[in-house]
């Protein structure tokens, strides 16, 4: 693992002022032009670094892949527990699901792929919720259960860019990952974004809601905050020192 402050950082021709649209919009192009070259190394840098990071019986929290972001679901070769983010419930709210390559599949409330809550495991209202998503499964697959906190051992989350000395992400506006972590019980689980290099940024605003991250995941390896150092607290929450 690489120590602080080790990749470059792309911050020429961003958008002043740094309105977080405007900046979403840059970052969007960018990641776009950047991944083609740089996905292989991600991918790369996962298979070799993360078995250090995390215990081999504990979930990695992956992403299903949208437009412009690292597809790192082969890591199910390497560990074959998963999860899968979901927005599901009343209010919506951030929950990770146990997911298998494989299983059925249904949009969630923003429309990603997810795991099927409790009680959707009717072949008919499968096939209708899914519209013939990727990972369709026999009929009568169990849906999966809600993973605690505890359950989870590593978070990889996308992003559009992301500072490496504040360990602020940028992501689509949803916040979500913000009001996740910001329960302590999530905010304990080491979490790393993932990203091109072109995409790191000294120059992103931070709002008050906004829960930094420990580190990130790019194609030369996975690298430390350079305001993070490992065991340091931060507003009375432990680093992770396996980071």
């Amino acid at each position: 693992m690489s120590g602080p402050g080790t990749a470059p950082v792309a911050s020429e021709g961003l958008p002043p002022p740094p309105d977080r649209a405007a900046l979403r919009r840059h970052f969007r192009i960018l990641r776009t032009e950047a991944l083609a070259a740089t996905e292989p190394g991600i991918l790369a840098a996962a298979r070799r670094e993360l078995p250090e990071l995390l215990p081999a019986h504990d979930h990695l929290g992956l992403y299903w892949p949208l437009a412009g972001e690292a597809d790192l679901r082969s890591l199910a070769l390497m560990h074959p527990c998963l999860a899968l983010p979901a927005v599901a419930g009343e209010p919506p709210r951030l929950l990770y699901r146990l997911w298998r390559p494989g299983a059925p599949l249904a949009p969630d409330r923003c429309g990603i792929p997810a795991p099927l809550p409790a009680g959707r495991n009717d072949a008919s209202e499968q096939h209708e919720a899914q519209g013939r998503l990727e990972g369709a499964a026999p009929d009568g697959f169990n849906a999966e259960p809600v993973l605690p906190p505890n359950a989870l051992g590593l978070l990889l989350v996308p992003a559009l860019a992301f500072d490496p000395h504040s360990g602020i992400r940028l992501g689509y506006g949803g916040g979500w990952y913000d009001r996740l972590r910001a329960n302590p019980a999530w905010r304990a689980v080491p979490a790393l974004v993932v990203l091109p290099s072109a995409c790191l940024s000294a120059n992103l605003p931070r709002e008050s809601w906004d829960v930094p991250f420990e580190g990130w995941l790019d194609e030369h390896g996975v690298h430390r905050c350079a305001g993070r150092p490992a065991g340091e607290p931060e507003s009375g929450q432990p680093t992770p020192t396996s980071l």
